[in-house]
């Protein structure tokens, strides 16, 4: 990337090497790519040690517009900057400013990029970003993020990271997914029908008296349409299917409405399957959408 103004002469290295790296960050149109990039990795180790105080400093140094600008300009800085964002974006108060900072639509941007090691940073920001947290679901949903994400799926899928990360985006944009997935193991299951793909996500350790499956549907119905169904199966032993039943008559099902106010996203399915034996209590949310 050429030189946006003249070169400044880069700050000397301080005591803290967070503040030195958002100085550097915060001016990065006077940097070409190779005098900004330590400052990026500075950033990235920091981040990635998750001190406490970290996500509040960098909100308040006002530099995640710029990582925004960055991720813009398409440089040999994005996929880097892509992964900073995302690993920054595991804690809560980053997460709060991304839509208003431009990061929200700038990822959206970014899954058009055919990029597998871009798209796995982009989908890992989304994934975090959404985790739970309604506004910025709803905020994902409008931008067109779904159609997307699911492009990116069918495209890559034998990409098993960057297909993990898709699945989980997916999840946490219907408020039924996790963090960051780490402890989920996805793998693809039968067809049931022509043009349906299914995949299933089990948690690496299951213990105790109940365990959960996460299943992502495909479904399509006409060229480029699809359906994308999102629903978490939570399977309970016997013993506390039996002691459930002694307590509860009914059964509380969870509010999806925030979904119901998004164009071409519906939110369709609210259900729970009771009376079985072996227990599996069903919620799921319907993405219907155009790719």
């Amino acid at each position: 990337m050429e030189r946006m103004g003249a070169s400044r002469p880069l700050p000397n290295t301080p005591k803290d090497s967070l503040c030195a790296a958002i100085e550097a960050i915060s001016v990065s149109t006077e940097f070409v790519d190779a005098e900004l990039k330590p400052y990026l990795d500075t950033m990235l180790t920091v981040a990635m040690e998750r001190k406490k105080g970290i996500a509040h400093q960098v909100v308040e140094s006002g530099i995640l517009p710029v990582l925004a600008q960055i991720l813009r300009r398409k440089s040999t800085l994005t996929t880097h900057t892509a992964r900073l964002v995302a690993e920054l974006a595991r804690d809560a108060p980053v997460r709060e400013q991304c839509f208003d900072t431009g990061i929200v639509s700038t990822l959206v941007t970014l899954l058009l990029n055919q990029d597998q090691d871009l798209l796995l940073h982009v989908t890992q920001g989304i994934a975090r970003i959404c985790y739970d947290g309604n506004l910025q679901q709803e905020r994902f949903l409008r931008l067109g993020a779904v159609p997307r994400l699911v492009s990116v799926l069918l495209q890559y899928s034998e990409n098993e990271a960057l297909l993990s990360s898709c699945l989980l985006a997916l999840c946490n944009l219907a408020n039924m997914g996790e963090e960051d997935g780490s402890m989920l193991t996805w793998e693809e299951g039968a067809y049931f029908s022509e043009g349906e793909r299914m995949f299933r996500g089990t948690s690496r350790y299951s213990f105790g008296l109940s365990s959960a499956i996460t299943v992502v549907r495909l479904k399509q119905w006409t060229n480029g349409q699809f359906s994308v169904t999102v629903e978490v199966l939570q399977r309970c032993s016997t013993m506390l299917w039996g002691a459930n039943n002694g307590r509860q008559s009914g059964h509380h099902l969870q509010n999806f409405s925030h979904l119901g106010n998004c164009p071409k996203l519906y939110k369709v399915i609210k259900c729970s399957v009771k009376n079985i034996p072996r227990n599996w209590n069903l919620r799921a949310a319907v993405f219907h959408t155009l790719l």
